[in-house]
């Protein structure tokens, strides 16, 4: 090889290199940042960093002399490093951990561990260190069971071991004392440990999508318990213990093959049943005397052929679910049910009621059976045969094709729809006044505002339909109808709503469908009653989480085929939500497969994506 093609080949000398300082990963620089700014606070998160392993700086955090602190300088009174506080909550969620070192036992003073969203396969002999630790959470790893020794840490209140592969639960698990909240859903359990009985502190339980076929009478010990969710398992049948659980507010049992259930005589705060998706034959008049805080009661998709008169004694009821059942018929006594304000009754073979009255909705159903209560004979004047003239209360007013006044004092509704009208005749308004009706549909028609003298129903309405109008803005006078219940607005021209509707209070299902709001109205969410949001089909770009979480009693919302690009994790915080929608729009997660599973899981699905 020749001198000159040698020197080619040398690797150059930088003579300066030794005068220059070294140069420094980003990574490592930005996890400095995060240690020091964790020693200050005692909270520290590395989540979403895509680690596979901890760093060991991340354990010895409150042990090693910091960087900064290697330089002496007494004229530095900012970086008091050496007043640190113990670190207290650690965040490693979202990463590609497979297993956490001993060396967590060197952050003693943890309370908040949060570890979701990994690949775990075990835990650490170490945890059982953590004697402070109060939350845990585990949840989409691949664990297939828990350490025995998890009951050293008694001072847990919270472990989440939801989406692993568990096959089964350690029975010292009944020795955390202190827990209130369980989740160790989406996994492969077989059973439940007898030994839940001694966690009587725990209030929300959740074992739902599992491979459970029965569930320990010890579970009734659980005093404590107020959520109880069993979702799509394998359960034949419950232990009648179940009944003396007097704390229980919210019952899940949906997806199972119960042909049955007990008589759930103590649980007196009862407030939820979900029973749907099972094989129940039916009901007893001793199942629902004992139900009568019961407000949502799910029945749907089962087989039942008869609903007993006593569920008129579910006196608090307000949502009643009986899709896809055997059922003919139902009491007409359930018309007289002041609270019950929604009623699905689609897939069953009703005779009793006809098609076009279910299809109306729940106000038409109620009024068709209370109208068919028989009612004893009153006693007539000079033979009179019970009919009075068409003047004032009879007979059809109102001029070509007008409403039946009969039918309006009956049932206190008016119903003025699909007339092509943009206004309303005197006589027609005058009946409403004095008939004091509660229900009025003005829908398809050409009203550009509010109708015109409207304000005369103000001290009774309860339920207007303005849908399919030309409305562009809604008057602020819609604020003086304090007894709505009901408002239908859908298919107008609407972007807002006034705020002076914020004194609506009672106001529990709302349409705003088909409109051009580009989010949900912000008055709504001073609505303290409000139940539904029906709001598809709009131009809804965002969705302000904090805004819906101050609606405690949410149960409805549909925000489908609108303009929202991301869906904020904290949504899944709206735990009151039974029914959410949001398909057709263009974010890319929730992927559509995790939308198909249902309401219940798009929750858990965002809520363990909560940084937490």
């Amino acid at each position: 090889m020749s001198q000159a093609s040698s020197k080619r080949g040398r690797v150059p000398i930088d003579r300066k290199a030794g005068f220059r300082p070294p140069t420094k990963d980003p990574g490592v620089a930005v996890l400095q940042t995060l240690l020091k700014q964790g020693r200050k606070s005692g909270q520290l998160n590395l989540s979403n960093r895509g680690f596979s392993t901890v760093p060991e700086a991340v354990w010895r955090i409150n042990i090693d002399v910091p960087e900064e602190g290697k330089t002496v300088s007494l004229d530095n009174t900012e970086d008091r490093w050496w007043e640190q506080n113990d670190l207290t909550k650690l965040i490693l969620a979202s990463n590609a951990l497979t297993e956490l070192a001993e060396d967590i036992k060197l952050l003693p003073a943890l309370t908040v561990l949060d570890v979701h969203d990994n690949q775990l396969k075990s835990l650490p002999n170490a945890i059982v260190e953590l004697t402070n630790l109060q939350r845990l959470n585990l949840s989409h790893n691949c664990l297939s069971s828990l350490p025995s020794t998890i009951s050293a840490l008694k001072n847990l209140q919270l472990l989440h071991v939801s989406n692993n592969k568990l096959t089964e639960l350690t029975e010292e698990i009944g020795g955390l004392f202190h827990l209130e909240d369980l989740d160790v859903s989406h996994n492969q359990l077989t059973e439940v440990p007898r030994t839940v009985g001694f966690m009587t502190r725990v209030m929300k339980f959740n074992i739902a999508n599992n491979q459970l076929a029965h569930l320990p009478m010890e579970l009734a010990a659980m005093t404590g318990l107020r959520s109880f969710d069993a979702t799509h398992n394998a359960l034949h049948s419950l232990p009648e213990e179940l009944g003396s659980l007097n704390h229980l507010e919210q019952l899940h049992l949906r997806h199972n093959h119960l042909t049955h259930l007990p008589v759930l005589n103590k649980c007196a705060a009862l407030k939820e049943l979900h029973v749907g998706n099972n094989s129940i034959k039916g009901l007893t008049p001793e199942h629902l005397e004992n139900l009568t805080s019961v407000a949502v009661l799910d029945l749907r998709d089962n087989r039942l052929s008869v609903l007993p008169l006593e569920i008129t004694l579910l006196e608090n009821l307000e949502r009643l679910d009986l899709t896809n059942n055997d059922l003919s018929g139902l009491p007409y006594e359930m018309g007289n049910m002041q609270k019950l304000k929604f009623i699905v009754l689609d897939g069953n073979p009703m005779k009793g009621i006809r098609r076009d009255i279910i299809m109306r909705g729940t106000n038409e159903i109620k009024k068709y059976l209370s109208s068919r209560i028989e009612e004893p004979a009153q006693p007539t004047r000079n033979g009179e045969k019970g009919l009075k003239n068409q003047e004032g209360t009879s007979g059809i007013i109102g001029g070509g094709g007008g409403v039946d006044a009969h039918t309006v004092n009956a049932f206190k509704n008016l119903d003025y729809s699909n007339k092509k009208a943009t206004s309303i005749p005197p006589d027609v308004w005058e009946l409403a006044r004095s008939s004091g009706i509660t229900s009025a549909n003005f829908s398809k028609n050409q009203f550009s505002e509010l109708p015109e003298n409207l304000v005369l129903t103000v001290d009774t309405l309860e339920d207007l339909n303005l849908g399919l109008n030309r409305l562009t803005v809604l008057h602020p006078d819609i604020g003086l109808f304090l007894k709505l219940v009901s408002l239908d607005l859908r298919n107008n021209q609407l972007s807002d709503l006034p705020k002076e509707m914020s004194s609506l209070q009672n106001l529990r299902y709302v349409t705003l469908s088909n409109n051009r709001f580009k989010q949900l109205p912000p008055v709504l969410y001073e609505l303290q009653s409000l139940e539904n949001i029906l709001a598809s089909d709009n131009q809804i770009n965002v969705i302000d989480t904090q805004g819906l979480m101050r609606i405690s009693t949410l149960a409805c919302l549909d925000l489908m085929n609108n303009d929202i690009t991301q869906v904020p994790p904290e949504l899944g915080k709206c735990s009151g939500l039974r029914s959410l929608q949001l398909s057709g729009n263009p974010f890319r997660n929730p992927r559509p497969a995790i939308l198909a599973k249902g309401t219940l899981a798009l929750l858990e699905y965002l809520r363990d994506r909560i940084t937490t």
